[in-house]
């Protein structure tokens, strides 16, 4: 048996509704032909059939909700497609060929990766065509990496991996609430909660226990700082809310409950700091008046503030790159591309942040096209898993709303956010051209830029601001169009 995971929907997705099946039982399938259809609070998309073969069984209906890792359909596959590949077949039927085995047939959902040795059938006896269970998971190759790193047998997702991963547990210590005992996302934040585990791979008794003997040794205001960074960890009670009739309950949907977990983590993680500058954009305003008619004309779409803002973002990072960064324990970790991630409101329901890929090899005009796309797609749902994930720098466009000063939170791993808030019209001092000055009405707004201490200090997040700044008051925009 061979499991096949759902794509990574987004760092917090945990679950997924079967919208619809492409085939019903009995029907044959392509290899890569869609199967079924998913929805999650982050996405809509299609999984396709990893092999060719029949769709022998259809575990879960239409409109279920399943698990990350449960196992939903079984397609037999082709003779001809298992002839040409002989070596797959230990690793896709890990029940033992011979019949008098004493131990019994391992669950369905046993990985794969507990026979990782082919072991030759019999010359004299050909085996049927091996059955491939379709979960909702990680690919074979992800699924030997789990059992190779972890040590544990139980299907982890993606999300989990990383988890124990970052916070070094060890997932046989963790007790699984999912189907088959499988280890939920849920269930390792809450053995870290229990255990008051860091971010950075150590849990805290061993901290907390060096930081009591050190005490005994110590004047006490080392003491009391010694014992500071454990007693951060510990996870303040929760205040007791009491409810009338004059109150009405609203449940918390999957997604607020994850970002205020992601967002939790986030603080926990990185020491945040936070740098503002005003911009003037009378410069970029000069561009926009000259092409919003001809823009919208052709292009179908509004040229906002957004594309040039992101433009300048994109020319200071080259020359700023410790802010397109992460932080990877003891190292900062410095990309050497520019995947920008651009917040956006799912209609006060959420935020998704698709990510515009190699932004420094594209100008404002394929940016505007590329963020009014993805911004159109991520509203109706209908982006594709790799549009989500791994972004460099992260833009909040809270401006929109009307906000004039946001201190957003990291999106980790990175080291930055940058949060553009509302342009408004204002009084400001202008430069004239004889040398002197006036006072003026120009568009002004604020970048608010919440950085990680970690990586750089305040000088090199102001010195980046305000590169921003001067190429949004300076450049000739036009020359971009």
């Amino acid at each position: 048996m061979a499991d096949v995971i759902l794509p990574q929907l987004g760092e917090t997705v945990t679950e997924g509704t079967i919208t619809r099946w492409f085939k019903k039982v009995g029907d044959k399938i392509a290899a890569d032909e869609p199967l079924f259809e998913i929805s999650t609070d982050k996405v809509d998309t299609e999984v396709p059939s990893p092999i060719s073969g029949t769709v022998t069984e259809l575990r879960v209906a239409e409109g279920d909700t399943v698990p990350v890792g449960a196992v939903i359909a079984v397609v037999q596959a082709d003779a001809e497609a298992d002839a040409g590949a002989p070596a797959a077949q230990p690793a896709a039927a890990p029940e033992p060929p011979a019949p008098e085995a004493p131990a019994p047939a391992p669950e369905a959902s046993a990985p794969a990766a507990e026979t990782p040795t082919a072991t030759p059938a019999p010359a004299a006896s050909a085996p049927p065509p091996p059955l491939l269970e379709v979960a909702v998971a990680a690919s074979p190759a992800a699924e030997d990496e789990r059992s190779a790193t972890t040590g544990d047998h139980r299907l982890l997702s993606p999300v989990v991996r990383r988890l124990v991963s970052e916070h070094g547990i060890h997932p046989e210590d963790v007790a699984g609430t999912g189907p088959g005992g499988r280890i939920t996302r849920d269930d390792v934040l809450d053995f870290i909660d229990r255990k008051h585990l860091t971010a950075t791979g150590a849990t805290a008794p061993a901290p907390a226990k060096a930081a009591a003997t050190d005490a005994a040794a110590s004047p006490p205001a080392t003491a009391a700082a010694a014992a500071a960074p454990a007693a951060a960890t510990a996870p303040a009670a929760a205040p007791v809310v009491r409810t009338g009739e004059r109150d009405t309950t609203v449940a918390l949907s999957k997604i607020r409950k994850l970002t205020g977990s992601h967002m939790v983590m986030s603080k926990g993680v990185s020491p945040h700091a936070f740098s503002v500058v005003e911009v003037d954009y009378a410069n970029v305003d000069v561009t926009r008046t000259a092409e919003k008619g001809e823009w919208k004309a052709t292009e179908g779409f509004g040229l906002t503030y957004l594309p040039f803002i992101t433009r300048a973002v994109v020319d200071a990072l080259v020359e700023f790159p410790h802010l397109n960064a992460s932080v990877a324990d003891t190292d900062l970790v410095v990309h050497n591309f520019i995947d920008i991630g651009i917040a956006v409101d799912l209609d006060y329901q959420g935020l998704l942040v698709p990510v515009v890929r190699s932004a420094e090899g594209k100008r404002l005009r394929a940016i505007a096209r590329e963020i009014n796309d993805l911004a159109a797609r991520t509203r109706t749902r209908k982006l594709s898993p790799d549009e989500i994930t791994g972004g460099t720098f992260t833009i909040t466009n809270n401006g929109s709303a009307g906000s004039v000063l946001t201190m957003a939170i990291i999106n980790q791993p990175q080291v930055a956010i940058l949060s553009t808030d509302a342009i408004v019209r204002k009084p400001v001092v202008a430069r004239l051209a004889d040398g002197g000055e006036a006072i003026v009405i120009h568009p002004v707004g604020n970048l608010a830029l919440t950085w990680d201490h970690r990586a750089f200090d305040g000088a090199y997040a102001a010195g980046f601001l305000v590169r921003v700044k001067e190429l949004l008051e300076t450049r000739d925009w036009s020359q971009e169009l």
